[in-house]
């Protein structure tokens, strides 16, 4: 498909036969007075009265259980930049329509015209009684790093940047089962991380979390290695900086076991991965153009496990395999945050679905005879359905044995599949 066709049949997808993606539905009978009467007043006084008398019963009353609100200033609006609030419509709606499709979770979308990051985050905790949870989309760094944190700690429900923490724990699932299937360890290998804003300090710090060394960990922004000879650094920035001698991103590559991008197009040479270490495992994840095309990449090495933001590539890392099931899950036990064993949870429920033999339905949609945990399946695809049964499950249980859930775990839910315990427990 041309560019300039993608851009017609976009345009005219988004506009016909009514403008945007979305629309709100009436969920309850309203054709008769008495409907109206017990709709409205009088009858609405009496969920009034109650929320008033103990606010979780807005949980039970109204929609707040199940709605989540996708929310951005429009400084980092894709890979087109500070396009302002309102040309980030467009995205978020489309973010509304993945929650509902994935995760039937009902999204507000919420475009905020701010003058800086204290008034960012006054708006949206002024706004959270609302929502159930808050989802932070395509907000700059390094301010999105204080709006996020700022704005955890103030509310009481769930507070989650996807572009952080959606990015981590897809790369982080993926990334493992590769580095099983290059027969590697986390604790030993040397990871080079091209670009140090929210994505990718978020990716370098879930996987600290999982195991992952400090000291072999090499991230890079526009002027090179962030090392400890650099000026001021900001702190997101400044938790990377290590002792070497290595500055350019060829340095970097050389000996490395894992490459992960996370900044732009073309700046991974052919000569760059052939000086990588063994078995290397290379994620590149610009969108639509990766630091190195997978045609490149893997002829230069044979032995590579290669990773894309697209799907028409093996591997894409694709946020969708997240941020809707994490929310399902910490919707469904009323949790007041999304912690880091939440993120781990979702982790390894991925890395699990990814080992399960893939239903018919999966390679239909995809049009492939056969997709089997290995180099070219190391994450399950967007389209699989499975995905609901297994992260809501994990996330959920995590919420509750952490102790942020204001609910037990849920009766209807299934059990966490055996396979996560398994890989959680490996």
């Amino acid at each position: 498909m041309t560019e300039d066709k993608l851009t017609r049949d976009a345009l005219d997808y988004h506009a016909r036969p009514r403008p945007g993606k979305l629309s709100i539905a009436i969920t309850k009978p309203f054709t008769t007075y008495g409907e109206l009467s017990l709709a409205y007043s009088p009858g609405v006084a009496a969920p009034v009265r109650a929320i008033a008398a103990n606010p979780d019963d807005a949980f039970k009353y109204t929609s707040r259980g199940n709605l989540v609100a996708v929310i951005t200033d429009g400084s980092a609006v894709l890979g087109l930049g500070n396009t302002g609030p309102l040309a980030a419509k467009p995205v978020m709606e489309g973010k509304a329509v993945l929650f509902k499709k994935f995760a039937d979770v009902d999204v507000f979308d919420i475009e905020v015209d701010s003058g800086g990051t204290a008034e960012f985050i006054e708006t949206v905790a002024r706004i959270a009684p609302t929502f159930g949870g808050i989802n932070l989309e395509d907000i700059a760094a390094p301010h999105c790093f204080e709006i996020e944190q700022t704005l955890v700690e103030r509310l009481d429900i769930p507070v989650f940047h996807d572009d952080q923490h959606g990015t981590a724990i897809i790369v982080a699932a993926g990334l493992l089962n590769a580095l099983e299937l290059q027969d590697k360890a986390l604790e030993e290998i040397r990871i080079v991380c091209l670009g140090a804003g929210a994505a990718g300090i978020a990716s370098m710090n879930l996987l600290l979390a999982l195991g992952a060394r400090r000291e072999n960990m090499r991230l890079l922004d526009r002027q090179g290695v962030i090392h400890s000879g650099r000026g001021e650094l900001p702190p997101t920035k400044a938790a990377f900086a290590v002792a070497t001698e290595e500055r350019s991103l060829a340095d970097a590559m050389r000996g490395a076991d894992v490459f992960i991008g996370v900044s732009g197009p073309n700046l991974v040479t052919a000569e760059m991965i052939r000086d990588m270490a063994a078995r290397p495992i290379v994620f590149a994840l610009s969108n639509p153009d990766p630091e190195v095309r997978p045609e490149v990449a893997l002829a230069a090495r044979s032995d590579l496990i290669m990773a894309t933001g697209r799907s028409d590539y093996p591997n894409q890392v694709n946020n969708v395999l997240g941020f809707p099931y994490i929310f399902r899950g910490a919707l469904d036990v009323r949790a007041t945050r999304i912690n880091r064993e939440m993120h781990i949870a979702a982790v390894h429920a991925l890395r699990a679905l990814a080992r399960d033999p893939v239903p018919e339905e999966v390679l239909r949609a995809y049009g492939m005879d056969s997709m089997t945990f290995g180099p070219d399946y190391i994450i399950p695809t967007p389209l699989d359905p499975r995905l609901i049964d297994y992260i809501p499950p994990a996330v959920a249980r995590a919420a509750v044995d952490t102790g942020v859930a204001r609910s037990g775990y849920p009766t209807h839910y299934p059990d966490v599949p055996s396979t996560v315990e398994a890989v959680t427990q490996a």
